[in-house]
């Protein structure tokens, strides 16, 4: 039934009426809160997962994807908004994916992990390659893989806040400044860089090899020199 203002008993004032219909916009505001919650609970500043204990928050993981499945950005929210939504979706369900397969010692240990559909909103169902090649690279963010978590070792830490529309800029700035800084992911120096193989497998999202030592000096703090470019064994072990 098409609700209209007539519909509704004249003893309901204004103000009322103003949050019945403003209701979705305040949920989608406070939507990542749940997941915030859980961060700050199972993840330490290091980027360490408890999956034991997270195990006992299954319900609220859950939960809280079903709240995202309901409420999708549209056409009209910024892109940071949209930008903020799929790291947090991706993030969450890859957390639920480990969890409904734990114990294990490394995600590759589950078939097809990114192939497999796992999360349904707006009527098109996505596995996690689906949000990570036809969401989120697609949005010309190339920060976006020092955000996403593929819960393992060689992989950006998990960030154990949730990302948000109004500090996502700080919060990219944040997670790529540590990846990048983090001896255990990448190795650089003026004319020697030993990079995570994030460089080599995604690296046209980065632009050309200039555009891409060029981010990497940026981000890194360190003045490169026409280095030797070498890439680390990438680690899959789960980022317990």
């Amino acid at each position: 039934m098409l609700l209209t203002l007539n519909s509704f008993p004249m003893k309901i004032s204004t103000p009322l009426l103003l949050f019945l219909f403003c209701l979705p916009v305040v949920v989608q505001k406070n939507i990542h809160h749940r997941w915030n919650t859980q961060l700050q609970k199972h993840v330490s500043e290091t980027g360490a997962v408890d999956y034991n204990s997270w195990q006992e928050d299954l319900e609220d993981l859950n939960a809280y994807l079903q709240t995202l499945a309901q409420f999708p950005p549209d056409e009209v929210t910024s892109k940071n908004h949209k930008l903020a939504y799929w790291i947090n979706a991706y993030n969450a369900l890859t957390v639920q994916l480990i969890l409904e397969n734990y114990p294990l010692k490394s995600i590759k240990e589950i078939k097809s992990p990114w192939d497999t559909p796992c999360f349904s909103t707006g009527g098109k169902e996505y596995s996690l390659g689906d949000i990570e090649h036809k969401i989120l690279r697609k949005m010309d963010e190339p920060r976006i893989h020092f955000a996403i978590n593929c819960a393992s070792a060689s992989c950006p830490n998990l960030l154990n806040r949730a990302f948000q529309e109004k500090q996502l800029e700080s919060q990219l700035v944040e997670v790529t400044e540590s990846f990048l800084k983090d001896p255990t992911k990448n190795k650089i120096n003026s004319d020697q860089l030993e990079l995570s193989k994030i460089f080599l497998w995604f690296g046209k999202d980065f632009g050309s090899k200039a555009e891409r030592l060029s981010f990497i000096e940026a981000y890194s703090g360190v003045r490169l020199d026409r280095p030797k470019i070498d890439y680390l064994s990438y680690d899959w072990s789960l980022n317990e």
